[in-house]
């Protein structure tokens, strides 16, 4: 199996105060593209794209490719169920969604310190391996959110679990939050092959900042910006698959580009990396990743990742000197549809699902203060 997987969670949308509205004939030559380069690693899970992204699957992947040319990939989430009962309508669910029959690998979904005790409680780790055996699971695995010394403890306890799926990239490689590298190692001493989400921070490292930019040009023009983090993510020797989820045909076809006959990184190459990550972290406001775990309970419905972006657009744009940038009006059209940042009521609803543990609520306060008049 190539090492670059399609992520299912950002699907182009008809209607962008709706994720649930995907451009289904969009998304399918997005998937007819990958599946004609040899790429066959496909990522979803229950709640995607305001819970459509299993049934866009179903309609662009298993409904017009034979089942055995691609791999299918989906995962439970401890925020939706609570009981036995609960978790089992979601499998059903999943694969009257799909279509798929059975699930290549499947996933208990972002475990961390507060939910790992609900998928204790409710036995799935043996459920899933009672679905494996059922034939209906072919791997089973996790992907995972918190200290290397949390998933030290979850592999000694559940070695029965073939794999992990761990954030890596090289922005936070040494992050004392995300423990890139000491997940990854403690993923290497279990013996556990490792798939990589959010290689590029949800689109942080395909941005970065010109002086970044200008040490990956200098030493190789011919590579995007965006190929770095990605091949850097992808030369890790117990990495199996790095998902990325390509949001444009032009994006596509430059990550299939390169990935398509992989060359691992030099020494010399990483290091221009961790180079690049220290101009980065310098500059960096909110490191948010977009995931959008965040907006699904929140009951003032603001568009927490959207902003975030914004605001760290312009706190690279030294505003002492400019004083006003286009983000007052893109925050403005987006507040007009969602709730403005200075709406938050500090429920912390999105802090006890945010896979990065950010004080969201402190962020939406900077926010305000910048964006809200």
């Amino acid at each position: 199996m190539k090492k670059l997987g399609f992520g299912l969670m950002r699907m182009p949308q008809l209607d962008k105060t709706d994720a649930a509205k995907v451009d289904v004939e969009q998304f399918k030559r997005r998937v007819d593209l990958v599946m004609e380069k040899g790429f066959t690693y496909f990522d979803t899970a229950w709640m995607y794209n305001g819970f459509a992204s299993e049934g866009v699957a179903k309609t662009a992947l298993v409904g017009r490719y034979p089942r055995d040319s691609f791999t299918l990939a989906t995962k439970l989430h401890a925020g939706f169920f609570n009981s036995p009962e609960d978790r089992d309508k979601i499998f059903d669910a999943q694969l009257e969604k799909t279509g798929a029959g059975y699930f290549d690998y499947y996933l208990l979904h972002g475990i961390e310190g507060a939910m790992l005790p609900k998928y204790e409680q409710f036995g799935c780790f043996d459920w899933l391996l009672k679905k494996k055996a059922q034939g209906l699971v072919r791997h089973a695995g996790f992907s995972f959110h918190d200290s290397a010394e949390l998933l030290d403890k979850i592999l000694t306890d559940h070695p029965e679990m073939e794999f992990v799926q761990l954030q890596i990239n090289y922005l936070d490689w040494e992050s004392p939050w995300i423990q890139s590298r000491a997940c990854y190692e403690v993923a290497v001493k279990h013996g556990k092959p490792v798939i990589v989400m959010e290689p590029v921070k949800g689109g942080t490292l395909a941005r970065v900042p010109e002086q970044a930019q200008r040490l990956f040009e200098g030493y190789d023009p011919c590579m995007s910006v965006p190929s770095w983090a990605l091949r850097f993510a992808a030369s890790l020797k117990n990495v199996m698959v790095v998902l990325s989820g390509m949001s444009s045909i032009a994006q596509m076809e430059d990550n299939l580009g390169f990935m398509e006959n992989f060359k691992p990184m030099s020494e010399e190459e990483k290091e221009l990396c961790f180079k690049a990550a220290r101009i980065i972290n310098a500059q960096i406001a909110v490191p948010c990743t977009g995931c959008s775990y965040c907006t699904e309970g929140c009951p003032q419905k603001i568009a927490i990742p959207q902003y975030f972006s914004l605001y760290n657009e312009d706190m690279r744009e030294h505003l002492e000197e400019k004083g006003w940038t286009a983000n007052f009006s893109n925050y403005a059209a987006l507040s007009a549809k969602f709730g403005k940042a200075r709406d938050c009521i500090a429920c912390g609803r999105c802090e006890g699902v945010c896979p990065q543990h950010l004080p969201i609520i402190e962020h939406l306060k900077a926010v305000s203060a910048h964006f809200d008049p």
